[in-house]
């Protein structure tokens, strides 16, 4: 048996396993672990938990200690130092003028390299900008262009909602968004309304979207044509969350039915009634077709007609 846990390096960052043998930990401990950047610093999210050495996963590292005083003081310093950093190379992109925004930068726990996060519209020649920092903060530079969505994880803010952004709070991974879940929801399509501080689609469309897709099937669709007791009509509009439709009546006007109320067997496609001057379509299938005509203008009665009259002629 081995004792796993879950560990994140940023809020709201992806989690990691790794194995705490036999140490005593508890969520929020800070731990120092080994990872291909060399050491760093992570804070427990799940406890301890046992496996069977069979289910562990490929690549298990341990955890080598629990942090100590020093190492949080080590962590204070390279805040200040990231600080610092970001102030100098703001300032290097506006000498040179070069068409991209920092995000943020981050220091290795050890101090080993200074990682700059930036967001550009496309590929940008940094090397003369990496030659400057070098210089200034005798370390390895590291530049990493990121996404617009993994910016808005990074600086954080507040939703149109007034809460905390959800991919910098608690949303460790993006998931795809479409229009369509939108349109199931019956919101706007307004940018402006269904779209976040990162200019793409809200997250949090896709929260309720399998919801709102079981819910529709209960519901027939707009321009269905239902009966239900004595009022029939069309289907105008659906209230998905209430589970009622909107039928337009003939004779009661505009009528609300319950779902739950109209039988699979009483929905049909709307019928089109013929406009006028329009045969009806009984009437035009019981009409006999005419006979084909060939070039000349007389059917294949007529001429078989004319070759009887001329062979009794003949004869």
């Amino acid at each position: 048996m081995a004792k796993i846990v879950k560990i994140q390096f940023n809020a709201a960052g992806k989690l990691y396993d790794f194995n705490a043998g036999n140490l005593e930990l508890k969520a929020g401990d800070k731990v120092i672990v080994e990872t291909e950047r060399g050491k760093s610093i992570g804070s427990v999210v799940v406890a301890p938990r046992e496996y069977e050495k069979a289910h562990l996963p490929e690549g298990l590292k341990n955890i080598q200690r629990k942090a100590e005083p020093a190492d949080l003081e080590a962590v204070a310093a390279n805040a200040v130092k990231e600080k610092e950093a970001h102030k100098f190379c703001l300032a290097k992109i506006k000498e040179r003028g070069m068409e991209m925004k920092l995000v943020r930068v981050e220091y290795l726990f050890d101090g080993s390299k200074a990682i700059f996060y930036f967001t550009a519209d496309g590929r940008v020649d940094f090397r003369e900008l990496v030659k400057d920092l070098a210089h200034a903060f005798h370390t390895r530079i590291e530049m990493r262009q990121i996404g617009v969505r993994d910016e808005s994880k990074m600086v954080g803010g507040i939703g149109i909602c007034g809460r905390e952004l959800c991919c910098s709070s608690y949303l460790r991974e993006f998931e795809p968004v479409s229009v369509k879940m939108a349109k199931e929801q019956n919101l706007a399509l307004n940018p402006t309304k269904i779209s976040g501080q990162c200019g793409r689609l809200l997250c949090c469309l896709s929260y309720e979207f399998d919801t709102y897709c079981s819910l529709r099937k209960c519901l027939p669709k707009c321009g269905k044509h239902v009966r239900c007791g004595s009022v029939e009509g069309e289907v105008v509009k659906l209230n998905v969350l209430q589970g009622t439709v909107t039928v337009k009546s003939d004779h009661d006007g505009l009528v609300v039915l319950k779902g739950d109320d109209i039988k699979p067997e009483n929905i049909t496609d709307r019928q089109k009634k013929p406009q006028k001057g329009e045969p009806d379509e009984t009437v035009r299938q019981e009409a006999k077709p005419h006979p084909p005509t060939q070039p000349g203008g007389k059917s294949r009665r007529d001429r078989r007609s004319d070759s009887k009259e001329k062979s009794k002629k003949e004869k």
